[in-house]
């Protein structure tokens, strides 16, 4: 149940982004969210402002207000902070962030795609692993790059749940029950 409410909250934001005229460009609305909330998680005594029953809806507005200034946090993202505390939903801003970028990136077309390779990849690499996966997916494909120790060599690449490996380890198993059979 907890999800679905955060998963609500992100798609009416991500209908706002995306809504003609907004002016707002998904990309920025994402990143205001994720740096308010690292703020939130960083500074304890903010958390417990948002948080307290004790704190009126009105003065947290007003550290929202205060805060957007220094950020500084476009309009319809204060605006939807202020909707998060008026309906003391502030405790899943986290859950709504993420829940936003799964969202934004599913009406845009986009998939996430995690790659792991035995060392690190150069950018030609890594762009032609990048396209690589979209003309297999057939959606774009934004690639979250890490190096795997536990591979030998290789790349293997998780697009959702599709996995794609092409490591060292995966070819010498295949060819291991090849020569088995």
């Amino acid at each position: 149940m907890p999800q679905a409410v955060s998963q609500r909250y992100a798609h009416a934001l991500a209908d706002s982004v995306l809504a003609p005229g907004s002016g707002v460009e998904p990309s920025r609305v994402s990143a205001e969210l994720h740096q308010f909330e690292q703020m939130v998680q960083a500074v304890p005594e903010l958390n417990d402002v948002l948080l307290s029953p004790a704190v009126t809806n009105a003065r947290k507005r007003a550290v929202i207000a205060r805060l957007g200034d220094s950020l500084p946090l476009s309009r319809l993202v204060r605006n939807f902070l202020y909707v998060l505390v008026d309906r003391r939903r502030a405790d899943k801003l986290a859950d709504i962030a993420n829940a936003f970028d799964l969202a934004i990136d599913e009406r845009t077309g986009i998939v996430r795609a995690e790659v792991k390779s035995a060392v690190p990849l150069d950018d030609r690499q890594k762009a032609d692993i990048q396209d690589a996966l979209s003309r297999v997916s057939g959606k774009r494909v934004l690639c979250d790059f890490s190096v795997d120790n536990d591979l030998v060599g290789g790349v293997v690449a998780r697009v959702g749940s599709t996995v794609y490996d092409g490591s060292v380890r995966s070819q010498l198993q295949m060819m291991q029950q090849l020569l088995m059979s």
